[in-house]
């Protein structure tokens, strides 16, 4: 691989890294969101009678957020694995294009 086919691949790289970085960021902030609705929907639940209708529902609510939960620790767990892959292939790359430099240059 030449010197420029190298720099970019780095610069791809890095681009994809930073996206990936920022949709894991994205995720954990909607997982926080996700965490201080169930906590409001327990505090709200909390002076009901526990035969009453809106406690079932309250209860559903809360289940449908935990899918929810459930599903971003999934799509972070993706998101995490290919952060690493791309950490990895970063790390080759950036050798290769230090190996390239040094054969290139060499007097």
């Amino acid at each position: 691989m030449g010197l420029a086919t190298s720099q970019l691949r780095l610069m791809y790289l890095t681009a994809y890294r930073l996206d990936l970085e920022y949709k894991i960021q994205l995720i954990t902030e909607a997982k926080m969101n996700l965490s201080k609705t169930c906590t409001d929907l327990i505090n709200v639940g909390t002076d009901l009678d526990s035969d009453d209708p809106m406690i079932k529902m309250l209860e559903a609510r809360k289940e449908r957020l935990n899918i929810m939960e459930k599903k971003l620790d999934m799509q972070m767990q993706q998101y995490q694995n290919k952060l690493q892959m791309i950490n990895t292939e970063f790390q080759s790359c950036e050798k290769m294009l230090s190996d390239n430099i040094g054969r290139s240059f060499k007097y």
